[in-house]
């Protein structure tokens, strides 16, 4: 039966519009990093070139002669994103961020029976497939969040500062301390389908431990 994260994994990617708690282990990768305005033609390279090897993986590895013995099939997971702003950025920050000024960490998830070597191997059969400029800066890693904050933010990318408030909030109560200011996103809705007042995002900060 096919892993779906929708339905087996809803702790980690559906959480409820408040704050919560959550503790997530490690988990597999395909990652990709740069800065920049997400407005701009790398950005979308950069996704292009993460689900181009994403369905590489998944398309392929059920047919190669030494599947997994724990193989298998699965929806592909949502794409994600660590953000934070320019070393250069943080000396002038005002409390206004500038676009062009993030740095970010675009990833999907793998699931835990994708190697190393059948990642190295869909990478080269995309860069004769598909070749890209980008697949270059491709890497496959292992994260750890561990324990953190998360909630759900609906609507404009540009309203989250307002969905970070609550969660600050939230871990002040509980005598929690924010580990830094960087904080993953997960992206539950494609921007380019759905309105914006629509929007799903999980929104993420680390703590310290």
């Amino acid at each position: 039966m096919k892993h779906e994260w929708r339905k087996k994994e809803k702790t980690v990617y559906l959480p409820k519009n408040k704050p919560e708690l959550i503790d997530i282990p490690e988990y597999k990768f395909i990652t990709i990093s740069g800065e920049g305005n997400p407005n701009s033609d790398f950005f979308s390279e950069c996704i292009g070139v993460l689900y181009s090897l994403a369905y590489a993986i998944k398309m392929n590895l059920k047919k190669t002669e030494n599947t997994p013995k724990d193989y298998n099939d699965w929806t592909v997971y949502p794409l994600e994103g660590i953000w934070d702003i320019s070393e250069k950025a943080k000396e002038n920050f005002n409390g206004q961020i500038n676009k062009d000024d993030l740095v970010f960490d675009l990833m999907l998830r793998q699931p835990n029976f994708v190697t190393d070597q059948f990642f190295n191997e869909m990478l080269e059969f995309v860069k004769n497939k598909k070749p890209h400029r980008l697949l270059e800066s491709l890497k496959f890693e292992k994260i750890i969040d561990g324990k953190c904050i998360q909630m759900m933010h609906i609507g404009s990318y540009d309203n989250e500062p307002a969905t970070f408030e609550i969660m600050e909030k939230f871990a002040n109560n509980q005598g929690l301390v924010r580990k830094s200011k960087n904080h993953r996103e997960i992206y539950l809705t494609d921007f380019r389908k759905v309105p914006e007042e629509k929007l799903k995002t999980v929104l993420r900060f680390q703590l310290e431990n």
